[in-house]
C-alpha cells in the first residue's frame, strides 16, 4: 500500500446529446464541467475505514463492511480493491456541487475515489482502465447505465462515447453553454423503467426512434468538429422533440426550452440528463433573460480526473 495521502479530483459532466438512445447502441456526446468532486485518502495503520462526506458519516471495518445507501458508489469502489487492501484509511470528500444538480454526481464522485483507491493499492492504470473500473462500480449499483458521465469525467473537455464496442473519443471546444435546473429531479433508473413501460407496448416504433436520436448526435457530432455552431443548435432542438416523443419531457421542462429558444442568442435548447426533470442545456447564453429557474454556471474543463501524492 502507498504510504502517502492521496488527493483526487474528477469534474462533473452534462450529456450534449445521446441520452437514453446511447443504451441502444447509439452514439452520445458529454461534456466536462468546471464542477469537481475531491477525495482525500489518508492511509490508517489498521483494517478500519472512515468516510467523511456532505451525504453521510461512515466507519466500519474491511473485514465487516455495512451497506450505506447515500455512499453506495463509494462503497462499490471500495469492494472493488477489498482484495487488495491489507490496511484502512480515511476518506474524506468534497463537492463543489449538489448531488441533487443535474452534473454527473455520482459518476465523479465514483471516478475520483477509484483513482484514490487504485493509487493507494499502487495500480497503474491507465484512462481505460480506470474507466472500465468506473463502470463496474456503476453497474453493480444501480444494474445499468451507460458510462457517458463517466468518459467525460475521467477524460475531460468533451467527448463522442459508444457504449459497444467501446469506443471514446476525445472531441473539439464546445462554445458557450448555459444550464438551467427546473428545481426537481426524478432518478435515472425511475426513468428508464417508465421508458420500458412505454417501449413494451411499441417496441419497433421505439426502435426506430432510438435510431433516429442516433442520427441526430452523429449530425450534432459532425457540426461539433467543424464548428457550426447554428447546426449543432438545430440538432439539439431535433433531439429535444425525440425525448418528448420518447415520453420523458414534462410541462416544466418545456416551459423552460421554448421560453430559451426565444432569445437570438440561444441557437439550441434542451433536456441534459434523462428527463422527467433535472436540466435544460441551451447552446449559447443571453444574461438578460428574466427565467423561474435556478442557472447553473457551468465552463468546459479541459482536464478529466486528476491525482496528487502528498
Amino acid at each position: 500500500m502507498l504510504d502517502s495521502v492521496i488527493r483526487t479530483s474528477a469534474p462533473g459532466s452534462i450529456m450534449l446529446m445521446g441520452e437514453h438512445s446511447v443504451l441502444f447502441g447509439e452514439r452520445a456526446l458529454a461534456c466536462a464541467v468546471d464542477k469537481h468532486i475531491h477525495v482525500t485518502l489518508t492511509p490508517r495503520d489498521d483494517r478500519n475505514i472512515n468516510i467523511d462526506s456532505a451525504l453521510a458519516q461512515y466507519s466500519a471495518s474491511l473485514d465487516d463492511l455495512q451497506p450505506e445507501p447515500r455512499l453506495s458508489f463509494v462503497l462499490a469502489a471500495v469492494e472493488q480493491h477489498q482484495d487488495e487492501l491489507y490496511k484502512g484509511f480515511d476518506l474524506k470528500i468534497e463537492a463543489g456541487f449538489g448531488h441533487t444538480l443535474g452534473l454527473g454526481s455520482s459518476a465523479a464522485v465514483t471516478v475520483a475515489t477509484t483513482a484514490a483507491l487504485d493509487t493507494y493499492c499502487q495500480h497503474t492504470s491507465d484512462s481505460y482502465e480506470l474507466f472500465r473500473k468506473a463502470l463496474a462500480t456503476v453497474h453493480k449499483v444501480q444494474g445499468r447505465g451507460s458510462g457517458t458521465d463517466l468518459a467525460a469525467s475521467v477524460f475531460g473537455a468533451s467527448v463522442g462515447y459508444t457504449v459497444s464496442p467501446c469506443q471514446i473519443e476525445p472531441l473539439g471546444q464546445v462554445p458557450e453553454l448555459s444550464l438551467y435546473y427546473v428545481g426537481y429531479k426524478t432518478t435515472t433508473p425511475q426513468v428508464l423503467r417508465q421508458v420500458e413501460q412505454h417501449t413494451q407496448a411499441l417496441p419497433e416504433l421505439y426502435q426506430k426512434l432510438y435510431w433516429l436520436m442516433g442520427q441526430c448526435t452523429f449530425d450534432a457530432e459532425a457540426a461539433l468538429a467543424r464548428q457550426d455552431w447554428p447546426v449543432l443548435g438545430q440538432c439539439m432542438n431535433v433531439y429535444q422533440g425525440l425525448m418528448d416523443a420518447l415520453g420523458v419531457n414534462d410541462l416544466a421542462l418545456s416551459d423552460l426550452v421554448y421560453r430559451l429558444r426565444q432569445s437570438p442568442a440561444i441557437l439550441g435548447a434542451k433536456i441534459s440528463g434523462s428527463g422527467v426533470g433535472d436540466c435544460v442545456l441551451a447552446l449559447g447564453r443571453d444574461p438578460e433573460l428574466a427565467l423561474d429557474y435556478q442557472e447553473i454556471p457551468v465552463t468546459l474543463s479541459p482536464q478529466g480526473v486528476s491525482v496528487e501524492i502528498y
